[in-house]
């Protein structure tokens, strides 16, 4: 049985072999809140007030990030996805949003793929579905990231807040290695979108680290974009899923924008 260890002004979650460290901020329709990699449920620190007004946020750092330490396992998005099904029931929540930008989108769709019964609705922005949609020369970056860009990762936010919260800051070249062979790991999910039936958001920015193509082309697998959606919407995707392209934003400031808070909010709030 899993139990739940308070530490303000969080609180541990022992899951699956994790000391997982979760915040709730605001009441209201529950929402777990997932991190992109190198980052953590801070992140969000903007736009947590608009996230909060209506809902309980869950704030969740992810295994070896923020204030979760790593354990001796790889860092796989399917392996991350159970964490958050263990949580979920964990908390006795009863079909939460999920919520995930970049690796925590990927990982709230695999909690999507693997576990739908406990998912309400998704949000996944800036989250692709196949390793080649990432532009060429950024892919050539990531297969080369490991322990030793430590050094030069130093004067950055990322670093910054991984050695003011994590548990053992020691474990931070450990942690470049297990994302840089995360990323160099190729990888395919077109048929598990396709098979989707959590009603989904699939979120980008104008200028991402994947083509807006890409997250038509998601968005085209759950039958969006095939035809005109008619005067009473009886043409959109029949899942009730939808698509935003936010303007003027990258993958780099995508996450606390004031437009990502709001097609999130309206997504979860606006079919109910």
């Amino acid at each position: 049985m899993a139990t739940i260890e308070t530490s303000a002004p969080g609180r541990y979650a022992d899951v699956n072999g994790l000391r997982l460290y979760v915040e709730s901020h605001g009441s209201g329709r529950p929402m777990i809140l997932l991190h992109g990699g190198l980052g953590s449920g801070e992140m969000f620190t903007p736009i947590l007030p608009a996230l909060a007004a209506g809902h309980q946020v869950i704030l969740v750092d992810l295994q070896g990030h923020g204030r979760t330490a790593d354990i001796d396992r790889p860092l796989d998005m399917a392996l991350m996805a159970d964490d958050i099904a263990a949580l979920i029931d964990h908390l006795g929540l009863d079909r939460p949003d999920l919520v995930g930008f970049s690796l925590g989108g990927g990982v709230a769709m695999h909690v999507a793929f693997r576990h739908p019964e406990k998912v309400g609705r998704l949000v996944s922005a800036s989250a692709h579905i196949r390793r080649d949609a990432v532009y060429p020369e950024l892919l050539a970056q990531q297969g080369q990231m490991n322990a030793a860009a430590a050094e030069f990762l130093k004067e950055t936010p990322m670093y910054e807040l991984y050695q003011r919260v994590a548990p053992r800051p020691e474990d931070f070249p450990g942690l470049l290695d297990k994302i840089g062979a995360a990323m160099r790991v190729d990888f395919d999910v077109t048929e598990q979108v396709r098979a989707l039936r959590v009603p989904t958001l699939v979120v980008a920015a104008d200028a991402d680290m994947a083509p807006p193509s890409h997250y038509v082309e998601v968005f085209t697998l759950l039958d969006g974009g095939l035809r005109d959606a008619g005067w009473t919407g009886e043409g959109r995707p029949a899942g009730g899923h939808a698509l935003a392209i936010l303007p003027g934003l990258s993958h780099y400031d995508l996450h606390d924008s004031p437009l990502f808070a709001a097609v999130t909010l309206a997504f979860l709030d606006g079919g109910r």
